[in-house]
């Protein structure tokens, strides 16, 4: 099957001679953003299959961040304390362009952190929450082509399989093989310059190493050894140009660069992982066509730097999963699953921006350097470090819901409420209105939307309809407007109840 097969919107075509619909839901890719997003799907019975062209889960050990509004995520999902048993907590200062700049006071989220995690235990820990939850993934399974019709997609496989599922969503990674079959367009900006990045023990002193990265580092960005703690350190040095970046970099090459930027190779040895990254930065042009989406990396790809990419991948898992859960369950309203890629485009387009910011800010070259010395002067005030790091944690979020009070469209911080804290009760992945009237309802929306009357809950004010992934859809105390905005987010009400 070629690209020419797939229509921009599914065609007249019948699928009944194209065998059942076995599946609700096809994922391709079984990373962070498509296991998040297999879990969201399970949490509404929607029959998921995820495909993972690799027949193993990732085997070296790369750090990742996880940033406040992902641990905020995590917490909606009765995940955190399961990934805090595994991640190290830091603050969450210094993540622009590594600019030391301390953590905002009075940061709005209970999870005002950054947890760093090894990659393969939050792919774990995310892939057994997806299966706990019921979701089916098949390892050793490619995307090779599909068609999409009125009634869903087939899907086939590397060896020939055949699926038939209502949709498919491209999680592959930034080299997406359904992004690619479908046409869509990925304009942006190539590498210009490369960065090797990697974790392995170190053979100098540590006081050796601090002063003479503080010397390199007045010259030469990125460049840094950081301690993990056991003598490992996490090394970033430039690399001299951008090669095959299919081919992973060794311990050599390491120590090649190591001594041309600072004139000595720190004894490095004994490396847990190693990469090599550039600064390349794309978008798509569309996340969806018919009845095939994009997520993750296969909608967008930026430099590292801030650590952004697995979050906002995670946060698109969430923005869409309900949305599309509701699409296949039958109660979405028409335009619902329209404000995915109307939402999460936008914010990734910012992402991009403040990643292409960030790496400008590392060029050792004059004018970039009195730019980084004039910011890093202005992160001295607070509104310029809150709003930066409102920006790398996602915490400034706000999605276009309509006009309103500034609350309106953000997500909401994890309150104190009568039954504990309020993300205990996002766990099963439904709407919540909480109501401090206590004369509000949510009528026959009940099987789609919570209610928790509470006229203490720490809110400003009476009342919000908080959407499935935390964000205020609604802000008042009149019921028939109420109405109006449940039935805009959760379609029309089923039966009467109270």
């Amino acid at each position: 099957m070629h690209s020419s097969q797939v229509p921009a919107e599914p065609s007249s075509a019948s699928g009944a001679d194209r065998g059942p619909l076995l599946f609700d839901v096809v994922i391709a890719g079984c990373g962070p953003t498509g296991a998040m997003l297999a879990a969201e799907l399970r949490l509404h019975d929607v029959r998921v299959l995820v495909l993972e062209k690799e027949t193993e889960p990732k085997s070296y050990v790369r750090i990742v961040a996880l940033h406040a509004r992902s641990l905020e995520l995590m917490a909606m999902r009765g995940l955190l304390d399961r990934v805090l048993r595994h991640g190290r907590r830091r603050p969450a200062g210094g993540l622009f362009a590594a600019i030391d700049a301390p953590v905002p006071e009075g940061l709005d989220s209970a999870h005002a952190y950054l947890v760093g995690i090894p990659q393969p235990v939050i792919e774990r820990l995310l892939e057994e929450h997806a299966i706990g939850l019921g979701a089916q993934v098949r390892r050793g399974c490619a995307v090779a082509g599909f068609e999409q019709d009125d009634e869903g997609v087939t899907v086939e496989l590397a060896g020939g399989e055949r699926l038939r599922a209502r949709y498919l969503v491209g999680c592959d990674g930034g080299r997406s093989t359904v992004r690619k079959l479908l046409g869509v367009g990925f304009p942006g900006e190539p590498s210009r310059t490369e960065t090797l990045m990697g974790e392995m023990e170190v053979g100098v002193p540590q006081e050796e190493i601090a002063a003479k990265v503080a010397e390199v580092s007045r010259t030469r960005r990125p460049f840094w050894l950081r301690p993990f703690g056991g003598g490992v350190y996490s090394v970033v040095v430039p690399a001299a140009g951008v090669s095959d970046r299919a081919e992973p970099p060794t311990l050599e090459d390491f120590r090649q660069q190591l001594r041309a930027v600072a004139g000595t190779d720190f004894g490095v040895h004994s490396p847990r992982w190693l990469s090599r990254f550039g600064d390349a930065t794309r978008l798509a042009e569309r996340y969806r066509l018919g009845r095939v989406l994009l997520a993750g990396d296969a909608a967008h790809i930026h430099p590292p730097i801030g650590g952004q990419g697995l979050n906002l991948g995670v946060q698109d898992a969430f923005n869409l999963g309900w949305k599309l859960a509701g699409q296949v369950r039958g109660w979405a309203p028409p335009t619902l699953l329209d404000t995915y890629q109307a939402e999460r485009h936008p914010v990734a387009a910012d992402v991009l921006d403040n990643t292409r910011a960030q790496m400008e800010l590392l060029s050792p070259e004059p004018g970039p350097r009195a730019v980084r010395r004039l910011l890093t002067e202005l992160m001295g005030f607070d509104v310029v470090n809150r709003r930066l790091i409102e920006k790398i944690t996602a915490l400034g979020v706000r999605y276009d819901v309509g006009a309103g009070p500034d609350l309106l469209g953000r997500r909401l911080r994890d309150i104190d409420v009568k039954q504990g804290r309020l993300y205990d009760l996002l766990h099963r992945g439904r709407g919540l209105l909480l109501d401090r009237t206590e004369r509000l309802g949510v009528g026959g929306w009940s099987d789609r939307v919570e209610h928790l009357a509470d006229p203490c809950a720490a809110l400003d004010v009476q009342g919000v309809l908080l959407r499935p992934d935390g964000h205020v859809a609604w802000i008042g105390d009149d019921q028939q407007d109420l109405d109006g905005h449940l039935s805009r987010w959760f379609g029309e009400p089923i039966g009467l109840s109270s």
